[in-house]
């Protein structure tokens, strides 16, 4: 594949919300939230001009090219994540026996699940607000990488092994997004 010149992406700050680029470190800050993440890559350059973050690389091969890209999905994501936050919205499915969900400091205890006696827990990540509203669950967070595994961690705990998950359907799923860039 013959080297193209430049891949440049630009990921616009809104008002309210500052970016700082600190020895490959780039930290978002707005609304009370602050994120940081390590964005380093050697032929990478990531730049703050004025109101906007440029992410750009001079003659990338095919894995640099992919990182432009990355990088700036991440910077977008952070800044989302700073002024409206990452919500997402989970069901309690059960069948014969009554789960009860709570949340104990970092992890989040089902209790009853399928009769079993001892609780299964799943960890909370990060800044990650957990919220159990009788059958419903709602993660709110800035960081959408916490509250995506969050979910994925109270997920995971309610996968039944052994068994045909279209006869026994009961568990703890994710049945809404909100706030991806």
């Amino acid at each position: 594949m013959p080297l193209t010149g430049l891949k440049e992406e630009r990921v616009k700050i809104p008002d309210g919300v500052q970016v700082k680029l600190q020895d490959g470190r780039l930290v978002v800050t707005g609304k009370g939230a602050t994120l940081q993440r390590d964005l380093f890559h050697p032929r990478v350059l990531i730049a703050v001009e004025g109101s906007e973050v440029k992410v750009r690389s001079e003659y990338p091969n095919r894995k640099e090219g992919a990182l432009v890209g990355t990088f700036a999905a991440h910077i977008r994501n952070m800044i989302v994540g700073v002024t409206e936050g990452f919500t997402y919205e989970m069901k309690i499915v059960y069948s014969h026996f009554p789960v009860k969900a709570s949340v104990k400091g970092p992890e989040f205890v089902i209790e009853n699940f399928l009769g079993e006696k001892f609780p299964r827990r799943a960890t909370i990540r990060g800044e990650t607000k957990v919220e159990v509203k009788g059958d419903q669950v709602v993660l709110t967070g800035p960081d959408i990488e916490a509250v995506s595994q969050t979910a994925a961690n109270i997920e995971q705990a309610t996968k039944i092994k052994g068994f045909d998950p279209r006869v026994f359907q009961d568990g703890i799923y994710i049945t809404k997004k909100a706030g991806e860039a």
